[in-house]
């Protein structure tokens, strides 16, 4: 039986409204059912895209699966185990990257790098070895020493991405990884999640940019209305049509019925 590192079993998120937002939704019900009876899983050595429209609840499963809300219902495993039973190894075990994540612009790469990584509990020269690599890779080491706020957009993009996997993670969690990226620092995201995948890690991405799924996704998901509607292999997926196809055939059949 192949190995779940990551699986989400009847996942089920719900969020209390305010008055004011009852009535910009026009909704009656005092609870927003964000996620509702939601179950996918990660192996090692592969990287899972899902997909969805905006408010279809892909961020809220992201972040139940890195730990950062709990559900309301069902469960995340990591190996096995509930991530909440022992929530501080689990944390040490996951990267979570969104775009929600602000650098402090007074800082620098290396001193932002650092203090991460001392929040990981890394020893100095761990940290200091795998800052080198990762400043390397993404080509941060030239600007090491800037203070953030005078770092290009895809510059900042990249020290994010570094600063996520500073402790070298085993899941790794991207809520529209190439958001606001120019097609060059794009393609050295796009290299390096598929390097990540050599290194048998398991990697889940949210996107709209369907290529970028084709590109690089083994399994996709699409997700509307809180529920997992279609999952499968990205090949058998779109054997006959495009990725982009599947899912608007998908989205625009539930607005017809």
């Amino acid at each position: 039986m192949e190995e779940y590192i990551l699986e989400a079993k009847s996942l089920r998120k719900t969020f209390a409204l305010t008055n004011k937002q009852r009535q910009e939704r026009h909704l009656n019900t005092l609870n927003l059912v964000a996620v509702d009876d939601l179950s996918l899983h990660l192996v090692p050595g592969e990287i899972y895209g899902l997909l969805g429209p905006n408010g279809a609840g892909k961020t809220t499963t992201l972040r139940m699966l890195s730990s950062l809300i709990a559900p309301t219902g069902g469960e995340v495993l990591f190996r096995g185990e509930n991530i909440h039973k022992n929530i501080k190894n689990y944390r040490k075990k996951v990267a979570f990257l969104t775009s929600d994540l602000k650098l402090d612009d007074f800082f620098t790469p290396d001193y932002t790098f650092t203090y991460f990584a001392t929040l990981y509990g890394m020893r100095p020269e761990e940290t200091a070895k795998r800052k080198a690599e990762l400043f390397a890779q993404f080509g941060i080491d030239r600007f090491a020493t800037a203070q953030i706020k005078n770092l290009s957009t895809g510059m900042k993009q990249k020290v994010s991405l570094a600063v996520s996997l500073c402790h070298d993670p085993e899941v790794i969690i991207f809520d529209e990884p190439t958001n606001g990226l120019d097609i060059i620092a794009s393609r050295d995201v796009e290299n390096f999640l598929l390097n990540l995948r050599r290194k048998d890690k398991a990697i889940i991405i949210s996107t709209h940019i369907f290529s970028l799924v084709e590109k690089l996704c083994d399994r996709v998901g699409i997700i509307d209305e809180g529920k997992l509607k279609l999952e499968g292999d990205i090949k058998t997926l779109t054997a006959d049509r495009s990725i982009e196809d599947v899912f608007f055939g998908l989205v625009d059949g539930r607005r017809e019925d």
